[in-house]
């Protein structure tokens, strides 16, 4: 049996749809595999009752296919499905790694990204790597058609996520299809300051380079509570606040040390607003990690 922990993401950071990703140190999915005759799914942990266990509308089933790679497969759910913060992309690229080491495939991570997208189109509809890119290789990532470049990082943030829950289909629905030239400059600026930001760790240029104005202001519409939970992590300290993915999770930039403080202002935010949250205070952490059991 082999075992692999794959981490929550976050992805966009605002200014960059459908490009940006971070892995999170924490939530995490663990996925354990062993060979079998065909595939099977079982699932336990975060909302497993509402993730199909079929192979054919699961996530983890499109990888093990592409990979030719027929395993009894279990999943514990640590990433909420319908979080923001890439619950079905942690399934995918742990199932990626695990089976890859299983049958020797002998793919780098780089070329387990575009499987794993694959697995994602199931949730989505589209073949998108901001998610698993992340989650596979740590760090901060860009992904373009052209591939993915990764930095590491280790800036601190908080995720906090309500009781609440928004559909990736949705969240895609009210993307608007034009911008104005002076919002897509103003975002170009932003993406440009938020990588700079990575390659420093430096919490402060990250956290102003999460601003957008195409994107983000029409899904974090919604998220309940959304404005006031934005506002209250600023009020303690967060350099930035953005959307997470497409929601309903909340991400903040942090200073060292700050993280506790504004973990509980946006709790305190969506308490307000009558809607429950946990929050997790961690920072961009590494990707999926493989361990042989036994």
């Amino acid at each position: 049996m082999l075992t692999v922990r794959a981490p929550a993401t976050s992805a966009n950071l605002g200014s960059g749809f459908d490009v940006f990703g971070v892995a999170l140190g924490a939530p995490a999915d663990v996925i354990r595999v062993e060979r079998a005759p065909e595939t099977s799914i079982t699932i336990t942990g975060a909302g497993s009752n509402y993730i199909p266990t079929d192979p054919e509308q699961n996530t983890v089933g499109a990888v093990a296919d592409a990979l030719d790679a027929p395993a009894t497969i279990r999943i514990d759910k640590g990433v909420r499905p319908s979080s923001g913060l890439g619950s079905s992309a942690a399934s995918a690229a742990g199932a990626a790694v695990a089976l890859n080491a299983l049958y020797d495939r002998g793919l780098s991570r780089e070329e387990l990204v575009p499987i794993a997208a694959e697995g994602e189109a199931l949730v989505s509809g589209e073949a998108h790597a901001d998610n698993v890119a992340p989650s596979l290789l740590g760090g901060f990532t860009i992904a373009t058609d052209d591939g993915v470049t990764q930095v590491d990082a280790s800036i601190p943030l908080v995720a906090c996520l309500p009781e609440t829950s928004v559909s990736t289909r949705d969240a895609r629905d009210v993307v608007p299809k034009t911008a104005a030239l002076e919002d897509v400059v103003d975002t170009v600026g932003h993406a440009a300051t938020l990588t700079v930001g990575m390659t420093r760790d430096d919490p402060e240029l990250v956290g102003r380079g999460l601003t957008d104005a195409i994107v983000t202001p029409e899904r974090s519409a919604l998220i309940d509570g959304y404005n006031a939970v934005r506002e209250a992590a600023l009020e303690a300290g967060a350099t930035g606040v953005t959307v997470s993915g497409a929601g309903p999770g909340v991400l903040a930039v942090c200073r060292e040390g700050a993280r506790r403080e504004i973990a509980g202002a946006m709790m305190d935010a969506f308490d307000a607003a009558g809607i429950e949250s946990r929050a997790y205070q961690t920072a961009v952490g590494e990707g999926a990690r493989l361990y042989r059991d036994g």
